[in-house]
C-alpha cells in the first residue's frame, strides 16, 4: 500500500465511524423522544451516500408513528432539524443526517423518483423544459437524482419554500 492509498482508508474509516457516531447521538435523542411521547418504535441506524441514516419503525402498523410525519411530511421535516441540532450540540460539526418514521421517506423517495422519469421523459418526447411544483429540498434531490440517471439534467430554480426542479432537454 502506498502512503496515500493507506491515508485514504485511514479517512474512509474516520468518515464512517463520524457517521456512526452521528447515528448513535440522534438514536439516543430520539429515543428519548419516543418516550417523552409514549410512542412505540424501533430504532435502525445506517449510513447511505455519505450521510448517517436514521430509521424510526414500528411492528404494530405505525399508526402512531404517522403523527410523526405529519401532513405532507411536516412533523417528519422538523424532528428531522431537530435531531441534527442533537448531533450538532454533541460533535460541535454540521449533520446531513437523513430520518425517516414509518417507511414515509422511503415511499417518497419512489414516488420522486418515478415522477423524475416520467418528466425527463416527457423532456425528450418534446425537447422543451418542464417546470416542476415546487418541492423540498429532499424531495428536489430525489428528483435531480432521478432526472440524472435518465440521461438529462435539471436545475433548481426560485426561492425558499417555492424553490423547484426545472429538467432540461440534453
Amino acid at each position: 500500500m502506498t502512503e496515500g492509498t493507506t491515508s485514504a482508508a485511514a479517512e474512509g474509516a474516520d468518515t464512517l465511524s463520524r457517521l456512526e457516531q452521528e447515528g448513535e447521538i440522534a438514536a439516543d435523542y430520539l429515543e428519548g423522544l419516543l418516550d417523552i411521547a409514549d410512542l412505540d418504535g424501533d430504532i435502525d441506524m445506517d449510513v447511505e451516500a455519505d450521510r448517517a441514516a436514521v430509521s424510526i419503525i414500528s411492528d404494530s402498523g405505525g399508526r402512531d408513528l404517522n403523527k410523526l410525519v405529519g401532513r405532507d411530511g411536516e412533523v417528519l421535516e422538523a424532528l428531522q432539524e431537530l435531531t441534527r441540532l442533537a448531533v450538532h450540540r454533541e460533535t460541535g460539526d454540521r449533520s446531513r443526517l437523513m430520518l425517516d418514521i414509518g417507511g414515509y421517506r422511503a415511499k417518497k423517495r419512489a414516488e420522486l423518483s418515478e415522477l423524475g422519469a416520467k418528466a425527463a421523459a416527457e423532456v425528450k418526447s418534446s425537447g422543451e423544459p418542464v417546470k416542476m411544483n415546487p418541492m423540498t429540498p429532499f424531495e428536489r434531490k430525489v428528483v435531480h437524482d432521478a432526472v440524472k440517471a435518465a440521461g438529462l439534467r435539471s436545475e433548481s430554480e426560485g426561492e425558499e419554500p417555492e424553490r423547484f426542479v426545472v429538467v432540461l432537454p440534453a
